[in-house]
C-alpha cells in the first residue's frame, strides 16, 4: 500500500507540475482550453449552476487527489489554486438570519476561516467568494522566518484531525503588507471582511516590539487585529499567557493599535477602513487551569481588549485517536479539539459575564457545530481542519446546516443564539433581537 501511495503522490505532483506549466501537450492544452471556454460560458449563462458543478468537482474529484500528496505539498497546492482563482463561489447572498454585528463591524455570516490556512495573505478574496465571512490570515512575523523544518504537517484521516508544528512560518511583513497593499481599492467579495493575526520572531526576546511592528504595519490593511500569544510550536511562547506577560503585552500592543488609527499618512483611510479604532483580539490555547482561564479573564477585562479567539491547537492527545501519526509532536486540531474548545469558550463566556465578544475555533465541520459554539458564547466562528477533510465547498454547506439548526431549536437568528447555553444565570445578557 505504501508503495502505491508513494506512487501515486509522485504521478500527482507530476500533474500538476505539468497543470502549472507550458509544457502539458497540445492536444491536452487543447482540451482544456475548450473546457474553459465552455466553463466560461457556463459561467456567464447560469453562474449558480457552473459554481454548484465547480464545487462537487472540487470537493468529489481534486480533494481526494490532493490529498494523495504529503499534508503541507497539498495545503500549498490549495493556496496555490485559490490564489489562480481556481476554488468554488457561493454565489447566494446570506440570509438576514445570519448577519452578525460585532464591534461595529457587520459580518454577512458567522463563519470565518480562520489563521494558518492563508497564512501570507495569498488567496484573501478568492477565499472569500468561497462563502466565509471573515477570513483572517496570518501568524505573520516581522521577519521572515522559515519555521520548523519538515515534515511538520500530519492528516490523521481516521480522526479527521491535523497536527502541525509549522513554528509561525513566514514571508514577513513586507511581502504581506505589499499584498494587502494591492487589494485595498478592490470590493471585497460579499463584503467579507479581513482579520490580521501577528506573533513574534523564534528569536526575539522583546515580544511586545515584534507584535507592536505587526500591528502598526498591517493594522492599515485589516478589520480587526489578532495577536497570538497560544501556537504551541514557538519555545515560551505560551508564556506570554501568564497573568503579568499577558497583560503588560496587551497594554504595549494597544498603544501600538491606537497608533495605527492616529496614523497622520492616512494609510487606513487610503485602505478604505474605517476611522474607528481597530478591534485587538487575542488568540489563547484550550489547554489552560481553571486558575489560568481566571487569570486571563481579569486581565481582558481590566484592559479592555476587544476580544477573545477560543481557541488555538490542543497538545493534548485524546486516548481515542486511532491514525498512525497521533504521537507526533505538534498542535493537534480538527475534530477531537471539538468539545475542548467548546468547553474553553463556554467557560470564558461565564467567566467574562458576557462582556467581551469570543470568537470561536475548533473542530467545526458541520452547521450543528457552529450552533454548538454560539450558544456556548461565541459571537463568530471559525474553521480550518476541516477544509482539508471536506473541501472548499464547505462554507455553502455549513450555513445552510446553520440555519437548519436555528430553526430546529426555534432560535430566529444566529445572533440570538449566542450565549443561549447560559440564559437564566443572574450575569447573563439579554438575547440580541432577532431583527
Amino acid at each position: 500500500m505504501s508503495v502505491f501511495r508513494n506512487h501515486a503522490r509522485r504521478q500527482a505532483a507530476k500533474a500538476v507540475r505539468s497543470f502549472s506549466t507550458s509544457q502539458m501537450p497540445r492536444p491536452r492544452r487543447q482540451i482544456v482550453g475548450a473546457v474553459a471556454v465552455g466553463g466560461a460560458f457556463l459561467c456567464w449563462a447560469n453562474p449558480e449552476l457552473f459554481w454548484g458543478s465547480f464545487a462537487v468537482v472540487a470537493d468529489n474529484v481534486a480533494m481526494p487527489l490532493v490529498r494523495l500528496l504529503e499534508a503541507e505539498a497539498a495545503h500549498d497546492c490549495a493556496i496555490r489554486a485559490a490564489s489562480w482563482g481556481l476554488v468554488p463561489r457561493d454565489v447566494h447572498p446570506d440570509p438576514a438570519d445570519l448577519e452578525m454585528e460585532v464591534w461595529g463591524l457587520k459580518f454577512s455570516n458567522p463563519l470565518g476561516l480562520a489563521a494558518g490556512f492563508d497564512k501570507h495573505g495569498e488567496a484573501v478574496d478568492a477565499l472569500l467568494g468561497t462563502g466565509f465571512g471573515f477570513v483572517e490570515i496570518g501568524t505573520v512575523t516581522p521577519l521572515p522566518q522559515p519555521g520548523n523544518p519538515s515534515p511538520r504537517m500530519f492528516r490523521l484521516e481516521q480522526d479527521r484531525a491535523i497536527i502541525n508544528r509549522y513554528g509561525f512560518n513566514s514571508q514577513g511583513l513586507a511581502a504581506v503588507r505589499k499584498r494587502l497593499e494591492a487589494r485595498q481599492h478592490r470590493p471585497a467579495p460579499r463584503g467579507g471582511l479581513v482579520g490580521v493575526n501577528v506573533g513574534k520572531n523564534k528569536l526575539q526576546e522583546d515580544a511586545a516590539a515584534d507584535y507592536s511592528k505587526g500591528l502598526r504595519e498591517l493594522g492599515p490593511y485589516a478589520d480587526y487585529l489578532v495577536i497570538n500569544v497560544s501556537s504551541p510550536n514557538t519555545p515560551g511562547l505560551r508564556n506570554l499567557q501568564k497573568r503579568s506577560a499577558m497583560a503588560d503585552l496587551i497594554k504595549a500592543s494597544m498603544v501600538a493599535r491606537d497608533e495605527v488609527v492616529r496614523d497622520a499618512d492616512g494609510r487606513r483611510a487610503a485602505a478604505g477602513k474605517s476611522a474607528a479604532p481597530l478591534p485587538l483580539l487575542i488568540k489563547i490555547a484550550p489547554d489552560l487551569t481553571a486558575e489560568e482561564k481566571q487569570d486571563i479573564a481579569e486581565v481582558v477585562m481590566e484592559t479592555k481588549i476587544d476580544g477573545l479567539i477560543v481557541s488555538n491547537t490542543t497538545v493534548s492527545r485524546p486516548a481515542s485517536l486511532l491514525s498512525p501519526h497521533k504521537g507526533q509532536t505538534g498542535g493537534l486540531s480538527g475534530a477531537p479539539l471539538r468539545e475542548m474548545s467548546t468547553q474553553a469558550i463556554r467557560d470564558m463566556y461565564a467567566l467574562t459575564r458576557g462582556t467581551v465578544p469570543i470568537v470561536g475555533v475548533g473542530g467545526v465541520a458541520t452547521g450543528e457545530d457552529v450552533l454548538e459554539k454560539l450558544k456556548a458564547g461565541a459571537s463568530l466562528v471559525q474553521m480550518y481542519s476541516m477544509l482539508v477533510y471536506d473541501g472548499p465547498g464547505a462554507p455553502p454547506r455549513v450555513k445552510k446546516g446553520l440555519l437548519q439548526a436555528l430553526r430546529r431549536e426555534h432560535f430566529g437568528s444566529a445572533r440570538s443564539a449566542v450565549g443561549a447555553d447560559h440564559r437564566g444565570q443572574p450575569w447573563a445578557p439579554s438575547p440580541t433581537p432577532s431583527s
